[in-house]
């Protein structure tokens, strides 16, 4: 896995107005399509945003902002007067971007002995697509689960450009028993925001799901996650016999 950095694009660079956007690939109609689990972070805030801001798409601002603010974790820490001075967000969206992130904290606050389940390859790609979307650096990380996919832990185990001479099989397991996971998913970033499988992302893969297979403790799946983009390695067939 080579370390490429993908510069962004500017505003206003000739980009897709949202009626330009297949009407069933909208934030909106993919979500009534879908379901609310399948979309990203960002197509999330577009439907809250509902409007980008000169020759930007609404799409792109969500980006702009997930990657001002470091993801939702920064924008849950934000004030009104930090939103509004992001071009593009106004009075309005930043209220109602806050009302959208206090309603969740509330959610959380009544459940609070309620782990996240994974039942898809899209469940484990939302939980970290906010985190790992834009990162400069290839992260990799493990969602460790109990017996019912419940989430334990999101460790983070290595930074930097990743290969099989780096990445220690040995580690990610002893991460697992050490939480007394019963299973696993690897995910990691393509910093160019590409999330296409290399060919050492699949020999990875491969040898960590043979590992699991002798030591009892399962790799679910390995995802690899671009720019608000995903691939799920064993969606595809690619490293799981």
């Amino acid at each position: 896995m080579s370390l490429v950095v993908q510069s962004g694009s500017k505003m206003g660079d000739n980009q897709p107005m949202m009626r330009d956007f297949a009407r069933e690939e909208r934030p909106r109609e993919r979500l009534i399509r879908l379901g609310e689990r399948a979309l990203s972070t960002t197509e999330l805030l577009a439907i809250l945003f509902r409007t980008g801001v000169g020759g930007e798409n609404v799409l792109r601002l969500a980006e702009r902002v997930l990657t001002r603010f470091d993801g939702l974790p920064g924008l849950a820490t934000a004030t009104v007067a930090e939103l509004t001075g992001v071009n593009g967000i106004g009075p309005a969206k930043a209220v109602e971007l806050k009302a959208a992130l206090e309603i969740g904290r509330r959610l959380m606050s009544t459940t609070p002995g309620e782990r996240p389940a994974i039942t898809s390859p899209a469940d484990a790609a939302n939980l970290l697509m906010s985190e790992m979307a834009f990162l400069e650096k290839e992260h990799l990380r493990l969602i460790l689960l109990d017996t019912r996919n419940r989430v334990l832990k999101t460790p983070t185990l290595y930074v930097g450009s990743l290969n099989s001479s780096i990445v220690r099989i040995g580690e990610l397991f002893r991460a697992a028993i050490k939480e007394n996971a019963a299973a696993f998913i690897v995910v990691h970033n393509h910093p160019s925001g590409d999330p296409s499988p290399s060919p050492e992302d699949i020999r990875i893969t491969r040898e960590i799901a043979r590992a699991g297979s002798l030591l009892g403790i399962d790799c679910l799946d390995h995802i690899v996650i671009g720019r608000n983009r995903y691939v799920s390695l064993k969606e595809r067939g690619l490293g799981f016999d």
